[in-house]
């Protein structure tokens, strides 16, 4: 399913939303300007490796910049192909928009790198081990994801699906069987090597925004919001 817009008009400029899309898609263009071998060293770099993450490894001194521990946060901003970068994008723009109008610029910031940092942190904790980085925003779209749907879940979302093609689908559906989704590919994905989708972050990150948003958002805001057609109004 890939959403391309809704029927939840904003009161204010996502500022922040587009500063992240904008932030994002420069680091893609730079990452995609280094030959081969310096693309893979700059996501070791800023990649968050669960290993290092723990400190159960070093990275040679030569790939070391910044502290492990950091990459946490780096990590949210590269992405490993144009279309990780542009379906992640679109995510953020669909529903990041409405999350970063009910709780203020500022806020949003802060919601959406804590969300970021707990995903990291729920995908390493899956295997402490890995030396595998993890990239992309993902985890922290997904936090956004877990926040719109306990407040917009009758929200109309414009999707492409197979066979159905282009139609629209109730927020609260959309979101809950891609939730679903990452339960079920993450649990199949235990026990496996190597890299892939890091489900558990996603898992991670949805839920953190499920839980952060009573305290991020403004206090007038109701959960549950009855949808209209046309418009939702605070």
């Amino acid at each position: 399913m890939l959403p391309l817009s809704d029927d939840n008009p904003t009161e204010r400029t996502p500022v922040v939303t587009v500063a992240f899309i904008v932030a994002c898609s420069l680091v893609f263009l730079y990452q995609s300007s280094l030959g081969s071998t310096s693309g893979e060293a700059f996501v070791y770099q800023y990649g968050a490796i669960p290993s290092l993450v723990f400190g159960q490894a070093e990275l040679p001194p030569e790939l070391t910049s910044i502290p492990p521990y950091a990459t946490v946060l780096t990590s949210m901003f590269l992405h490993g192909s144009w279309m990780h970068l542009i379906g992640n994008m679109l995510y953020l723009w669909v529903f990041g928009n409405n999350i970063e109008d009910i709780m203020g610029h500022v806020r949003f910031i802060v919601f959406y790198v804590g969300c970021g940092i707990l995903a990291a942190l729920s995908h390493a904790l899956t295997d402490p081990t890995s030396t595998v980085p993890m990239v992309g925003a993902s985890g922290a779209i997904s936090g956004v994801l877990g926040a719109y749907l306990l407040l917009f879940p009758h929200a109309r979302v414009l999707l492409i699906a197979p066979v159905v093609g282009a139609t629209y689908v109730p927020a609260g559906i959309v979101l809950g069987l891609w939730f679903v989704m990452q339960l079920l590919n993450g649990g199949a994905s235990l026990g496996s090597q190597g890299g892939g989708v890091a489900f558990f972050a996603h898992i991670g990150g949805f839920i953190a925004g499920m839980v952060l948003i009573g305290f991020f958002k403004r206090p007038e805001v109701r959960f549950f919001k009855p949808g209209r057609t046309e418009s939702f109004r605070y």
